[in-house]
C-alpha cells in the first residue's frame, strides 16, 4: 500500500504574523476551532494536503526552525517571480516556494 502526507501541523508563538505570511504566498487560510480546541488557521493544498498553523500552549511548544517547508503558488499570488524562492516565515522556518504560471 502508497503512504502519502496528507496533514501537516506547525505549533507557533506568532500566530497572527504567521497567517498573514502564509496568506501572503497565496495559501488560502481559514479560521477554525474544533470543539474546545484553540482557534487556529488552515489551507487546503490542491494536493490535498491540510496544513494547519497553532498556537503554542503549556504542553506543545513551538515546532522549530529545522521544519522546512514547500509550496507551489500561482503567479501574482505572492508577489513573487516565476521561478524557485527560498523565503523565511516569522518562526524564522524556511519555505521553499516555487511561483508556476497558471
Amino acid at each position: 500500500m502508497e503512504a502519502w502526507l496528507v496533514l501537516v501541523v506547525v505549533y507557533t508563538e506568532r500566530l497572527a504574523e504567521c497567517r498573514a505570511f502564509y496568506a501572503g504566498l497565496g495559501l488560502g487560510l481559514v479560521a477554525e476551532r474544533h470543539g474546545r480546541g484553540p482557534a487556529h488557521f488552515a489551507a487546503e493544498l490542491g494536493s490535498g494536503v491540510v496544513c494547519e498553523w497553532y498556537p503554542v500552549s503549556e504542553r506543545v511548544p513551538a515546532t522549530g526552525a529545522g521544519l522546512r517547508l514547500g509550496v507551489v503558488v500561482g503567479v501574482g499570488s505572492c508577489g513573487l517571480s516565476v521561478g524557485r524562492h527560498v523565503v523565511v516565515d516569522p518562526d524564522g522556518r524556511k519555505v521553499d516556494v516555487e511561483v508556476v504560471e497558471r
